[in-house]
């Protein structure tokens, strides 16, 4: 049974801008509101659209805190959000989100009802010295699993260095997190290398994801079926139990088509006359687009392999240089026609996934995208690029249920390699691997379901926030 938070208990909830950060914790600001919760999400005027369904389905108990977004010289007039910026602006949004620290306090100071905790995104650390000068609580939430952010606390606390400052292949090991992780050092976080490497990380944000470890509490996307040995870890490492895995967070009910924005394509009119299991779905999330090659092999690769594929293609956004990214190569939706879909711009994922026609993904690896092809038992075929990928990707090749496809954001696998792995992730032959998926997908839905681990966690959360407990 659902906890009800304390009459009255009002939240402060402020997300990152940035769609793989935001959709989650919206998700998790859905069903807080069904614990009776009052919630206020903070966000800047372009973004508010993507709150309006949240304000509509709770018009009682959720409202909007609309801040204007402090300037920044390396942000645009009018850009709020950081697929509408280059590969390094959201070090830039970081800081002009940390000067509505003073608008925050008016805000705060002049409610009838000021909130008595904050849940803010992993990249707005500053909210919890926010959250000690206003007597309140604050709570990280983490767009990342447990053990990526392991890898990342790990960083920050233990600060591990190279011998050989010219050689990105270094491995830097990590001995405290179970299994003993290791990883080139191009493969760590970019944040921590740019700090490592005495470039123009400021002390700002070292010092945010230092706030970040000794918040009050971090809610993770994630449940303990899938990383119990990792969220352990956590609580040992913060000395505390309030961690809690709360995932797959999802979008309710009947609005999985609508997640991510609307889509021109009859995908799923199309899904519908598939066989099970047997269409490969690829994508690479809202932020990574491939190179021109990249798109040629992944091409060749679908083509050759003869399998049915539906394949969204992102566009090229500011930072990429015209006519070297994301161009499907001349003639290849002719020579495909009938056993593939290519959607231009977004897809819904989530009901693409759901589809008992898909048997296969191949992933960037962030990691909504693996809670939700988790939770519809989907087998993931990886290729991170960046960020926390890297480490996503090891977790899902450490519990049976990806397949190495590739890594890097510049990297070109071979298009007769990437063929035979399309071809083997929908047949008999990966059965181990297939049903490895399976049985962590019905875990997934296990866990969000009555008396499942997630809703426990849930409902401790919600207790916690309610100074309950």
């Amino acid at each position: 049974m659902p906890i009800i938070a304390a009459a009255g208990t009002h939240i402060l909830v402020f997300p990152y801008p940035a769609q793989g950060h935001m959709l989650s914790l919206l998700d998790l600001t859905h069903q807080l509101a069904n614990h009776g919760l009052f919630i206020t999400i903070l966000v800047t005027p372009n973004n508010l659209p993507t709150i309006s369904n949240l304000l509509s389905a709770h018009p009682a108990t959720v409202t909007a805190l609309v801040l204007p977004l402090p300037p920044h010289p390396a942000i645009p007039p009018g850009v709020e959000n950081v697929k509408d910026l280059a590969a390094d602006g959201f070090l830039a949004m970081m800081k002009a989100l940390g000067d509505l620290y003073n608008p925050i306090l008016d805000w705060f100071h002049n409610h009838p009802s000021p909130p008595v905790a904050i849940i803010s995104d992993m990249f707005l650390g500053w909210t919890h010295h926010l959250a000690c000068h206003l007597g309140i609580r604050r709570y990280m939430f983490s767009p990342s699993g447990a053990f990526a952010l392991s890898v990342i606390y790990s960083l920050w606390r233990y600060l591990p260095k190279r011998r050989d400052p010219q050689n990105e292949n270094e491995v830097i090991s990590f001995p405290k997190i179970p299994n003993s992780p290791k990883y080139p050092w191009w493969q760590l976080s970019p944040l921590y290398r740019t700090y490592r490497e005495g470039g123009p990380t400021t002390e700002f944000i070292k010092d945010g994801l230092f706030a970040n470890m000794v918040s009050w509490g971090v809610v993770i996307n994630s449940f303990t079926e899938l990383e119990r040995v990792y969220v352990d870890h956590l609580k040992n490492e913060l000395g505390h139990d309030r961690v809690f895995a709360v995932g797959p967070l999802l979008p309710p009910g009947d609005k999985t088509v609508e997640r991510g924005g609307p889509s021109s394509n009859d995908v799923l009119p199309w899904l519908d006359t598939c066989p099970a299991n047997s269409v490969v779905y690829v994508c690479f999330g809202s932020q990574a687009v491939l190179t021109n090659d990249q798109m040629e092999v992944v091409a060749r690769g679908l083509e050759r392999s003869r399998v049915k594929f539906v394949w969204s293609v992102k566009e090229p956004t500011v930072g990429h240089v015209a006519g070297k990214y994301g161009m499907i190569p001349p003639g290849f939706e002719d020579r495909v026609a009938g056993r593939g879909v290519v959607v231009r711009g977004w897809a819904p994922q989530v009901a693409i996934l759901s589809h008992n026609s898909v048997g296969a993904f191949l992933t960037h690896c962030g990691w909504n995208s693996i809670m939700e092809a988790v939770a519809a038992e989907v087998l993931m075929l990886t290729w991170p690029m960046s960020a926390d990928q890297y480490s996503n990707a090891t977790l899902l090749h450490e519990l049976k249920v990806g397949m190495k496809a590739c890594e890097g954001a510049e990297t070109v696998p071979d298009s007769g390699e990437l063929a035979e792995l399309f071809r083997k992730s929908v047949s008999e032959e990966k059965r181990v691997e297939r049903e490895r998926a399976k049985e962590f997908g019905r875990a997934a839905k296990e866990a969000i379901g009555e008396n499942g681990s997630s809703l426990k966690e849930l409902n401790r959360l919600v207790a916690n926030l309610s100074l309950l407990m």
